[in-house]
Order: structure tokens, then C-alpha cells, then sequence
């Protein structure tokens, strides 16, 4: 099969779909790889790296996608990509098609066959392909807070571990999952006070034993939001509805009553947001502030660290990746169902229920697309 991988366009984003060891392990399996020319400058890889794994490179993504049967990527394509996505293309990338509709209009009309890495499953219901990104996110999400504190980012000036004397930020966590823990363990390597809630029971006995009690958790009700909120310096909202749109937690009310120069960094803007002053923001201009409380909405929080992120992730997706070019998508898909679980888009038709649900739109199970 000829994988094609492009150079990401987002803006400021500079992960790649395949490292050139990935690319090496797709050749070994007998795959042609093409990957459009310094694709992989943002994590140190250059074409000579590709072509030394066995890859082809090529001069645009046009060449790219007109030639490539399986495209890998990492963001959802953009407006200009979705126009070259032809029928029955198959396209393995992230996609948070929940709170757009465009893209989802698009893809529908393109007859692509659209994976999203973000509703692939594993045993117990984990997402083995949104979990690296997601350790990245909670991690990151604690350093871009604490800047975000700084007084000349509009914040109110403080330090989240403080001085002795001087007492440290306090850091609410919204979320126990993978985001809120290693947004946890980065603040408490701080020294700050952290706070977690969640609606899992099980997920807060979890976070209490793995910090020893250094961490004070919180169930989830809208009385605990609001009253951690409101003393917080600053808030991490990490909830999760796998493929559906994120819940707002935090309402413009409590918001109000937030401090002056507080810091919201929302992790689950990909997916809407979860507070209802959310709008997605970029690296370039990644905060703005509302009631005096400065939010962090970027939705590729973990293309700032491109190399990290990009490794990382392809740690995750390889398997996948040669499974589907190995296999060819439908049996790929027959053979494992967190796979198929992947699938949102084929044949012009919704297949995740959650997208389906949160776009109001038809849904139609996966496994009848795959007998089409």
C-alpha cells in the first residue's frame, strides 16, 4: 500500500504522521512510503532521514495526497486539505469532528474513509492513540499555566509554588483521566496546592493513593465546581467524552466569580470546550481573557513540543497504521473492533455515535459501511 504523510499546515504545528523509523518499519512490511518534503523539519527529521529509512519524498502535498492510498497524519485536515481527500482514500489522523460541522460536512462529501485516533479503543475502555497527547496536554498544561500567571500575560502575578512565607497557588484539576493525572503530578512537583475532581470514585481513591495524599480530591456536583473554581489561581479542565463533545463545567456565572488575573487552561477545546467562554485559540495567539480571567484555549497544546509529541505518538499509532496498510482498512477493521471503534466517517455516513449525537446527524453502525 502507498502511505502518504504530509507536511502539517495547522497553524504552528509541527508534529509528523511518521517519524523516519516508522517509515522504515512500513517499508520493512513492504508499503511504499511518500512524505511531502520537510515534513519532518519540526522534530529534526530531514528528507535525507526519509529517504535513508526507504521513503520517497515529494515536492507538494498535492503529489501527496493525488498519489497516496492511506494518508497519515496528525491534525484533522484543514479546508484545503479536505478538498484533495478523494473516494474510498482512507485517512488515519485526529479528527474532533464534535464541534465541527464543516469538517464533518466535508469528509462526508469527500467519500473518504476517515479514523480518528481519538475513538480508538483498548480493553477497559482506554484510548490507547488520544493517551500520549494526552500526557502531554496535562503536563504542558501546568507549564503554560504557571506562565500564564505571570503578570505580563495578564495574569495576577503568582508564583504556583510560591516562597516560604508566602503561600502557593492553588491548582484545580477538572478531570482524573490521563490529562488531570499528569497535570497533577506536574503541579505538585511544583508545590503547589492541587485540588482534583472528579465524578469516579474509583478514579479518586486512584489519584489519592498514586500522590500519597498530596493531592486533596473532590466528587464532581456543581456545588464543588463552583466553590473549587472560585478559590482557584488556577483551573485545568481535562473531562473527556470519547468522540462527543466536551461538558460545560464551568458556566459564565462562576466564572464571574473567579479572581482577577485567575488562568483557565482548557485541554478539552479540541473537543468544544468545557467552559462556556471557550473558543479555540492558537500558538500564535493562544489567550485572551474574559472577566478578568485569562483562558488558554490552543487545540494542539502538544505541537509546541513537536519532537516528544511526535515520537510519542507513533509509539501508538504504528501497530495501527500497518495493521491498516497490511490488511487493507476493512479487514484491518473486522479484525479488531478498537479499531473499528476509529471509524467516523466512510462512504458519505456518520459511523461514531458520539459525532452522530453531538452534530444531530444520522448515525450509522461501522460494520454495516465495511459489507458495503
Amino acid at each position: 500500500m502507498l502511505i502518504g504523510v504530509p507536511r502539517e499546515i495547522k497553524t504552528q504545528e509541527f508534529r509528523v504522521g511518521m517519524t523516519p523509523s516508522a517509515a522504515r518499519e512500513a517499508v520493512a512490511h513492504g508499503h511504499h512510503v511518500l512524505i511531502e518534503t520537510q515534513a519532518g523539519a519540526g522534530i529534526g527529521a530531514s528528507d535525507n532521514d526519509y529517504r535513508n529509512a526507504g521513503a520517497e519524498v515529494a515536492n507538494s502535498a498535492d503529489e501527496v495526497f493525488a498519489k497516496a492510498e492511506l494518508m497519515v497524519k496528525v491534525k484533522e485536515p484543514q479546508a484545503v486539505e479536505r478538498r484533495m481527500l478523494r473516494e474510498n482514500q482512507v485517512l488515519f489522523t485526529y479528527l474532533h469532528l464534535a464541534p465541527d460541522p464543516e469538517q464533518t460536512r466535508d469528509l462526508m462529501n469527500s467519500g473518504a474513509i476517515c479514523i480518528a485516533y481519538e475513538t480508538v479503543t483498548a480493553v477497559g475502555g482506554r484510548l490507547p492513540l488520544l493517551a500520549p497527547m494526552s500526557e502531554v496536554a496535562g503536563r504542558m498544561s501546568i507549564q503554560c499555566g504557571a506562565h500564564c500567571l505571570e503578570k505580563s500575560t495578564g495574569g495576577m502575578g503568582a508564583l504556583l509554588g510560591g516562597i516560604p512565607g508566602v503561600a502557593p497557588a492553588r491548582v484545580v484539576i477538572l478531570g482524573a483521566g490521563t490529562v488531570g493525572t499528569h497535570a497533577a503530578q506536574m503541579a505538585v512537583g511544583t508545590g503547589a496546592q492541587v485540588v482534583v475532581i472528579d465524578k469516579s470514585l474509583e478514579a479518586l481513591r486512584h489519584i489519592d493513593a498514586a500522590f500519597n495524599g498530596r493531592v486533596m480530591t473532590v466528587f464532581s456536583n456543581r456545588d464543588n465546581i463552583e466553590r473549587e473554581v472560585s478559590r482557584a489561581d488556577l483551573v485545568v479542565s481535562g473531562v473527556l467524552i470519547p468522540g462527543g463533545a466536551a461538558p460545560k463545567l464551568i458556566s459564565r456565572a462562576t466564572l464571574s466569580k473567579m479572581k482577577p488575573g485567575a488562568v483557565i487552561v482548557d485541554v478539552a477545546i479540541d473537543q468544544g470546550g468545557s467552559v462556556e467562554t471557550s473558543r479555540p485559540t492558537t500558538h500564535a495567539d493562544p489567550t485572551y481573557v474574559v472577566d478578568r480571567v485569562v483562558h488558554y484555549m490552543v487545540t494542539n497544546m502538544p505541537g509546541a513540543v513537536p519532537r516528544t509529541s511526535t515520537y510519542g505518538l507513533n509509539n501508538a499509532t504504528l501497530p495501527f497504521t500497518l495493521a491498516i496498510a497490511d490488511k487493507g482498512w476493512r479487514k484491518a477493521l473486522r479484525d479488531d473492533p478498537h479499531l473499528m471503534n476509529g471509524l467516523n466517517v466512510a462512504a458519505g455516513r456518520i459511523t461514531c455515535e458520539a459525532v452522530a449525537g453531538a452534530l444531530e446527524l444520522d448515525y450509522v453502525p461501522p460494520h454495516t459501511v465495511i459489507r458495503l
